[in-house]
């Protein structure tokens, strides 16, 4: 006689979440996080959520629910940090918007020209994930400097939710068909062979780049100010509208005179402050604090 065998739970698919329990993650996650999940991410909650609770063996949505909300405080922190990057989307690249970058060019250019005696280009990534867009910026900056070494200085701090995207970040190491969407001679003067199949930001680059981890919610109490640059793309998409208001009036309060908010086209709409003018830079979406 065959005996039927139930499958291991690692073999079988996610447990069907009901109305309820989404409702119960979509608020938590929007409580801590401020990202929205809507309905039709469904499906994509049910398997992020899943495929942790297999790996700490557990069989339900409640339980793990119950151990990220009253479990105790320092283990409860720590697993809320492991599912926080499962859940966050961490789609990234180098220069990946192109248009913002060629403002950052321009930007870092007229920098130079004004503080031809010497300064500090001071530079916030927000919402940095695995570091390209940091290091994208330390590259154009860099190139733009070139030429006053001794004069010109400049730091960006990368800041993000995911403390392990942030450990990938600050090493610095990454895919070969990632890097090879860098220009070719950015290529060459910035990052070095790793492995067969990686390559690694320079030491003196990396150098120039320092990452922290900071939950947008929390702004008020991150100790970045007086900034020449902020850098904000892909991020606000995942926020309510008037939480996306908030988040960029917060960081407008972190620019210098003359300090330049870069935020992704299309972003935000209908958005203004009265200390920022808009840019007129084409294909670009940024502001400038008057001066």
């Amino acid at each position: 006689m065959d005996i039927a065998v139930t499958p291991p739970w690692a073999l079988r698919n996610a447990p069907a979440m009901d109305t309820e329990q989404f409702q119960l993650w979509q608020t938590l996650l929007e409580e801590r996080t401020g990202m929205t999940l809507p309905t039709e991410r469904k499906s994509f909650l049910e398997t992020s959520l899943s495929t942790r609770m297999r790996e700490l063996g557990l069989e339900d949505y409640q339980t793990y629910y119950a151990q990220l909300v009253t479990g105790a405080s320092e283990s409860r922190a720590m697993e809320w940090s492991i599912l926080v990057d499962r859940l966050t989307v961490q789609e990234t690249g180098f220069f990946r918007h192109p248009g913002s970058f060629a403002l950052v060019k321009a930007f870092s250019r007229d920098f130079a020209r004004r503080h031809a005696g010497g300064g500090t280009l001071n530079a916030w990534s927000v919402g940095c994930s695995t570091g390209e867009e940091a290091y994208s910026l330390a590259m154009v900056i860099n190139e733009c400097f070139a030429d006053a070494r001794d004069k010109l200085f400049y730091g960006i701090t990368g800041t993000d939710i995911s403390l392990p995207t942030l450990a990938r970040a600050r090493r610095g190491v990454f895919p070969l068909r990632r890097v090879n969407r860098v220009a070719p001679v950015l290529r060459e003067r910035y990052f070095q062979h790793y492995d067969a199949q990686h390559l690694q930001v320079t030491a003196t680059l990396r150098e120039r780049v320092c990452f922290a981890h900071l939950n947008v919610l929390d702004l008020d109490q991150a100790p970045m100010e007086n900034l020449d640059l902020i850098f904000c793309q892909n991020m606000l998409i995942y926020f309510r509208r008037w939480r996306k208001r908030q988040i960029v009036n917060r960081l407008a309060a972190r620019l210098a005179p003359g300090g330049v908010l870069v935020l992704g086209p299309g972003e935000i709409t209908d958005w203004q402050n009265d200390n920022l003018e808009r840019e007129a830079y084409p294909d670009t979406l940024a502001f400038r604090r008057r001066v």
